[in-house]
């Protein structure tokens, strides 16, 4: 089944600038696909238009389904995107969590497009949501720090806890947007287990973008690689040598490729998991 079809997309800013020049792109269920591409390329700005940030050119017929349901087409977002984007995870480079409220909260905001209004304006959860929002931490294997605020964890933590809040929200898609970009070598590898590990424990579909090549051939057996918003390659990650960069890039080949694998050179290390009996609490957890 095709989780996501993409069809003849384009996307001009006011600049006149094409960051995506007719793209077409089919992803099946459950696969993993890895976007790469110089900076400027248009892999940020393909996510944000497959999770119905970002509208197409109008005058392009650009057509963008999330299993079966219009996200945009003729540069128009659909009326129901809210109920769209929830099958949608959206991880972004810098976190996009709230600061100052506990990382439990934040990993249940993604229960929030299925909870009445008043309870989203309280922050009020059921102890099954907390229970949920527990689990999925205990997943990313954060779950000491769920009472912590969230401006007290690490990069790499709070990463992980964008990626629970994804797991709790239901998503089918998960797109990840530069996660690894701003972290060190240790976080960068824990998180991709964790998108790897969400892919083939929840069949969950997952897209997303790198700047490292061996990254993405580690990871991901699919890659698209984009170059000035045009899709240059579309296929297996193994298949992608510096001659075929090069021959793709040209000269740029050499900024991809001088960006090296900081992953695999780590020692394989579990991602450690707090004992169920040292969880807190649901009450505490809310309170």
């Amino acid at each position: 089944m095709t989780a996501i079809r993409i069809h003849a997309l384009s996307k001009t800013f006011i600049s006149g600038r094409k960051a995506l020049d007719d793209v077409h792109l089919d992803i099946q269920t459950g696969e993993m696909v890895a976007l790469i591409g110089a900076s400027g390329s248009g892999k940020s700005t393909l996510l944000r238009h497959m999770a119905g940030l970002m509208a197409g050119d109008a005058a392009a017929p650009g057509l963008i389904q999330i299993h079966g349901k219009t996200v945009q087409q003729n540069g128009k977002i659909a009326s129901n995107i809210r109920q769209i984007r929830a099958d949608i995870g959206f991880v972004f480079q810098q976190f996009n969590l709230v600061d100052r409220l506990p990382v439990i909260v934040n990993v249940l905001a993604g229960t929030l497009h299925r909870v009445p209004l008043w309870r989203s304006l309280l922050r009020w959860f059921t102890p099954a949501e907390v229970c949920c929002g527990v689990e999925a931490l205990k997943r990313v294997g954060i779950a000491e720090c769920c009472a912590q605020r969230a401006s007290t964890l690490s990069g790499g933590q709070q990463q992980r806890a964008a990626i629970a809040r994804a797991m709790v929200q239901g998503a089918k898609v998960i797109l990840a947007d530069e996660p690894i970009a701003s972290l060190d070598p240790e976080s960068s590898r824990k998180v991709m287990d964790i998108l790897a590990r969400v892919n083939r424990e929840d069949q969950c579909t997952v897209v997303v973008s790198l700047h490292q090549v061996n990254v993405a051939i580690k990871y991901c057996p699919r890659t698209v690689a984009l170059h000035h918003g045009r899709v240059v390659y579309d296929g297996p990650s193994v298949a992608l040598t510096p001659a075929l960069l090069r021959e793709l890039y040209g000269a740029e080949a050499d900024d991809i490729l001088s960006l090296g694998d900081h992953i695999t050179s780590l020692q394989d290390k579990p991602i450690r998991v707090m004992p169920t009996s040292a969880w807190p609490t649901p009450m505490a957890i809310a309170a």
